[in-house]
């Protein structure tokens, strides 16, 4: 009883996952919906063993994985150097904030095809359009943190005679880690769509031309192979930054940090 209270979510939750899969399964065919619509699980199973060796599945999920790494550190880097200049800058802020409004409102996806334009097919337009998308989250995070920092604190500091690296070290940069890393957690997300739009608008390697790929085929299947991998790496994103949040906050108690 004890062992089944301690993982009764856990046990739960891959019963759910049991239940989808057979729905998957079985659902399909019980209803009569085509192949072509809707494959069965097992069909995208054998299609999923049949990408692995002839269309080097893993070698376009390692190149799409790259990408993803480089564009969101780059960008969350980015983000939070500009949330941080601008957050201990009013004039600054004022100054840059209609450019960056004006930025923040152009759809991101449009510039992947003038990246393409710009730089080839190679993996830089990809990375640039995850740098642009994961750029936002984390600045818009920072900067509301540093307007909402416990001035009292700030002039305590300062009648210490602490100078200004001295302040960001000691009180702004550690009182705006929750918010940074609930920015880190939503970049990562968004870095995965980021790339697979610049793979999409032009690319010859990656899971975004592998989706491109099967769909021209008209191989739905393949499709939801490609999907189930860019659902791996966005949740391989995504958990090593609960865990690198968990390493460094493991000071604060959890209904401090972002939510898990």
């Amino acid at each position: 009883m004890i062992f089944l209270k301690q993982y009764a979510t856990a046990i739960w939750s891959f019963l759910l996952l049991v239940f989808c899969m057979l729905i998957w399964e079985y659902g399909p065919k019980a209803l009569g919906i085509p192949e072509f619509v809707l494959p069965s699980l097992s069909k995208v199973y054998l299609e999923m063993t049949r990408i692995w060796s002839t269309e080097r599945l893993l070698w376009h999920s390692a190149i799409t994985g790259f990408e993803v790494l480089v564009g969101f550190v780059l960008g969350s880097l980015l983000g939070a150097l500009m949330g941080y200049v601008l957050g201990s800058s009013p004039r600054l802020e004022a100054v840059f904030s209609p450019y960056l409004l004006a930025l923040q409102i152009a759809p991101k996806v449009a510039f992947a095809p003038l990246f393409v334009m710009w730089l080839g097919y190679t993996m830089y337009p990809k990375i640039l359009v995850a740098v642009l998308i994961v750029f936002f989250p984390v600045l818009i995070n920072v900067l509301s943190s540093m307007r909402t920092m416990d001035q009292d604190l700030m002039n305590l500091a300062r009648s210490f005679s602490g100078t200004p690296l001295q302040l960001f070290r000691n009180v702004q940069f550690p009182s705006t880690l929750p918010a940074l890393f609930s920015g880190l957690r939503i970049a990562s997300t968004l870095a995965v769509i980021g790339v697979v739009v610049g793979e999409l608008v032009g690319g010859n390697m990656g899971l975004g031309y592998l989706l491109v790929y099967f769909e021209g085929q008209g191989n739905t299947a393949a499709v939801f192979v490609v999907i189930g991998a860019l659902t791996v790496i966005g949740v391989v994103a995504y958990y090593a930054v609960v865990w690198a949040e968990k390493e460094v906050l493991h000071y604060l108690p959890s209904s401090e940090r972002a939510f898990s």
